[in-house]
């Protein structure tokens, strides 16, 4: 059975581990779609339903299994609304280790022990995940901070999972035509780079830096401090934030905290992220936000940030725009750009975008209504996004359903309103023009120094075709040439005179 997929022997032991978990949690329509061949099982005598089992199967498997059922719970463009609602409720809760288990290696990061490091450490865990366990503690100034710590040997099995799965993956894509059209493959390969990245907690601290430097100038976000001389791959110590999960209407209200002013900020800050800043935070559930005194947010767990390209913050404000505008032809031609593969007729996509106007155009931005309508008309249209718009769809819904969460009538119409004026301040700001110019005059300085060959290369074709060519011919031809040329070299000024002033 195992022979069925060619893996290296470290994986094997692994690969018996995955399909004995499978089996057991009665998978075997699955592995024998891989051509692992398990012990077949009625599926009547067991207790769940498919999705159920996987979820269950692949929350026993671990981390990366999580990780990747945590993507596919993205995918409704791929799968029906019951496996996303069952793949959503994944969880990476992992049992809580004694410390002692964890103290050689907290121990090699920091270099002496944890109660010599700081003025005070909770050998008490405060959460355990599949990854990583939490500690409090203090540092020598009063700090109170907390201690990430990774789970020890957790690197090699999430290794070895990875491996299994990018087999998995080309079994699939050589087998069915429809997972070559979903890129099966691909999806693994962003799910191993996304992992590594995460196993790496200085990546996570990376991350917090960015994003507090994007709300700089914005108070009511909080990220917390990381503390590099105490960090690194496995080990991260961050400022403890002490506040409320955005949950409960009531529970916010009785800690002094306006829910209609936590939902205000929460639109502000995704919209910012997303519309301005290029850089998200890729999981805002409850888990990962906290409210605080002075209607205030902190954005905690920072190892997943999704990126927008600042062509993709076009494509969404146009799609925002589309809807609240009532304009199937902008939508149409929006989601064109979406879609992952170039074989879809433009009337399918002007038929999505009809039916999407009908349901949801010229009133209040409902983003996870207007979603939860699109992706099923994506499958029956067979109409597959591309990937990078996933995570970012899935924040979205994620922070629009906490949000109304607390404010019932909450839309993200009034943000975008309020949003309008930082996009526009945003595009003409000094420092993106400067950058802007700066760009450009190196540009039109390479252009300068290519000009001698240039102007080499066309006298020689000139004088080729002279017997072709008039007098009057080629002297028209060196004017608008010396046109270009003079007003490259204009150009070339005026953007390093602008770089330089608004440098």
């Amino acid at each position: 059975m195992i022979g069925a997929i060619r893996v290296a022997a470290r994986d094997r032991a692994r690969l018996a581990e995955v399909i004995a978990t499978a089996s057991r949690f009665g998978l075997d329509v699955l592995l024998a779609r891989l051509g692992l061949d398990p012990a077949r099982r009625d599926p009547d005598a067991l207790p769940f339903d498919l999705p159920a089992r996987t979820r269950q199967a692949m929350e026993a498997l671990g981390p990366v299994w999580v990780k990747l059922g945590q993507i596919l719970a993205t995918r409704s463009d791929l799968l029906p609304p019951e496996w996303i609602a069952e793949l959503e409720h994944l969880h990476s809760a992992a049992p809580r280790l004694h410390f002692e288990q964890l103290r050689e290696q907290v121990e090699a990061a920091l270099g002496e022990p944890p109660e010599t490091a700081f003025a005070r450490f909770d050998a008490e865990p405060l959460a355990a995940a599949s990854i990583a366990q939490v500690h409090r503690a203090a540092l020598t100034d009063g700090t109170e901070v907390v201690l990430k710590i990774r789970r020890p040997g957790i690197r090699p099995i999430m290794e070895a999972d990875l491996r299994l799965l990018t087999q998995f993956a080309a079994m699939v894509e050589a087998a069915n035509a429809e997972a070559r059209r979903y890129g099966a493959a691909r999806m693994v390969r962003e799910l191993s780079r996304d992992i590594l990245e995460e196993l790496d907690f200085t990546n996570e601290g990376r991350n917090a830096d960015r994003l507090r430097e994007d709300f700089a100038r914005e108070p009511r976000v909080v990220v917390p401090t990381i503390h590099w001389d105490h960090s690194s791959e496995t080990l991260l110590v961050m400022d403890y934030i002490d506040g409320v999960p955005p949950r409960n209407a009531a529970i916010l209200e009785r800690a002094g905290i306006d829910p209609a002013a936590i939902a205000a900020c929460g639109a502000d800050i995704v919209l910012d992220m997303t519309l301005i800043n290029g850089r998200f935070h890729g999981d805002p559930h409850p888990g990962n936000l906290l409210c605080l005194p002075g209607n205030r947010i902190a954005l905690l767990d920072l190892g997943l940030i999704g990126h927008v390209s600042p062509r993709r913050r076009e494509e969404v404000i146009a799609f925002t725009q589309a809807i609240m505008n009532s304009d199937p032809a902008l939508l149409a031609e929006t989601m064109r750009q979406w879609s992952q593969t170039d074989d879809i007729a433009p009337d399918r996509f002007a038929a999505v975008a009809d039916r999407l106007i009908a349901r949801h155009g010229g009133g209040s931005l409902r983003l996870a209504a207007i979603l939860a309508d699109i992706f099923p008309i994506l499958r029956e249209e067979r109409i597959v996004l591309q990937p990078d718009l996933l995570l970012l769809f899935k924040a979205l819904i994620t922070i629009d359903g906490v949000l109304s969460g607390i404010q019932p009538d909450f839309n993200l119409s009034d943000a975008l309103r309020r949003a309008a004026a930082r996009i526009v301040e945003a595009r003409l700001s000094p420092e993106r023009w400067g950058k802007r110019a700066a760009a450009l005059a190196l540009e039109l300085d390479r252009l300068g120094d290519d000009l001698p060959r240039l102007i080499r290369a066309t006298t020689r074709k000139l004088e080729s075709e002279q017997a072709m060519v008039s007098t009057a011919g080629i002297e028209a031809a060196i004017r608008i040439g010396a046109g270009w040329i003079a007003a490259a070299l204009a150009l070339s000024g005026i953007a390093i005179a602008v770089a330089m002033r608004l440098g």
